[in-house]
């Protein structure tokens, strides 16, 4: 449910209401809150009601009109920056709040280490919080814009190798609760723009266990731990996955294989490979930074509620 109305930072959505229909949780998307009291007043709300709050840590002042991570390869291309100051100003600023009012708070893509080791203390402080990473930010960097590429141009940019390396540590060990596609689809002709016109995003639901597959193979990450920044781990950061007579939705045992449980599934062979090609995508937006790229893990079969619903011959 939306966090505010229209996502206008202003004005608190009726948060009574939203739960009663079935909400478990509430967001404002990539639309910020520019009035800290507003941000107060909407997690100690939101906490009366026991759901989390999801939130984008970003400085809307700090990262107006930028395109690419400050730095130097942001100078070299003379492209407007933003810094990591943009991102750890808002985690200092969530995780007060979360001190205040005890509202568990979801931290959606974080991109930078400095990012990432405000959370991890937060969380050794035993706040409630938790957060995940696009899979993109796994693998690349601000080198990899290269000559003005538009395909790299993603919100958050993509930022140095340090933080990179902190990223794929902090998936691995734990930090990071999930890992997610961030899919973005773009029209064709949204990537046919100088890279500072280009809209930020990439489509990225199909790529998202290939990208992982290649992370845990790279980091020596086992698979099952890595499937769970997938599965189990993104379902227990969402309230009330349990079934529960609050919000209405019968989805025990989200996330995990057991008898009884609903049987959504995904076969895959993880050692089949692929190459990430237009023709490859069935997604409406063919609009990626890892286009060329040959990545592990051929879908074979998923099942939702133990119905087919995508096949794929193994031929």
């Amino acid at each position: 449910g939306a966090l505010t109305v229209a996502l206008g930072g202003r004005e608190l959505t009726e948060m009574a209401q939203l739960t009663a229909a079935g909400c478990i949780g509430l967001s404002q998307a990539n639309a910020p809150i520019a009035d800290n009291r507003t941000l107060l007043r909407a997690l100690q709300y939101a906490g009366t009601f026991g759901l989390t709050v999801w939130l984008r840590a970003q400085d809307a002042a700090l990262a107006a009109g930028g395109v690419a991570a400050s730095g130097a390869v942001a100078s070299r291309l003379g492209l407007t920056g933003i810094p990591v100051a943009a991102e750890t100003i808002a985690l200092h600023t969530i995780l007060e709040l979360v001190r205040v009012t005890g509202t568990r708070v979801h931290l959606c893509r974080l991109s930078s280490a400095a990012g990432v080791a405000l959370v991890r203390a937060a969380k050794a402080e035993g706040l409630p919080v938790t957060c995940d990473v696009a899979a993109h930010h796994l693998h690349l960097t601000d080198m990899d814009i290269g000559y003005f590429d538009a395909q790299y141009r993603l919100d958050p940019p993509l930022r140095g190798q340090r933080d990179r390396e902190a990223i794929r540590d902090a998936a691995r060990d734990g930090t990071i609760d999930a890992i997610c596609s961030d899919h973005t689809p773009l029209a064709a002709d949204a990537r046919l723009v100088p890279f500072a016109e280009a809209e930020p995003g990439a489509t990225g639901l199909e790529l998202l266990l290939p990208l992982v597959l290649k992370w845990a193979d790279e980091a020596r990450v086992p698979l099952i731990d890595a499937l769970a920044r997938l599965t189990h781990g993104p379902a227990q950061r969402l309230d009330n996955l349990d079934g529960s007579a609050r919000s209405g939705i019968a989805t025990a045992g989200a996330g995990r294989l057991a008898v009884g449980l609903p049987a959504d599934l995904c076969v895959f062979e993880p050692s089949a490979y692929w190459t990430v090609s237009p023709a490859a995508l069935r997604s409406a937006g063919h609009n990626t930074p890892f286009l060329g790229y040959e990545l592990p893990g051929r879908v074979r079969l998923t099942l939702v509620g133990g119905h087919v619903a995508h096949e794929t011959s193994a031929v």
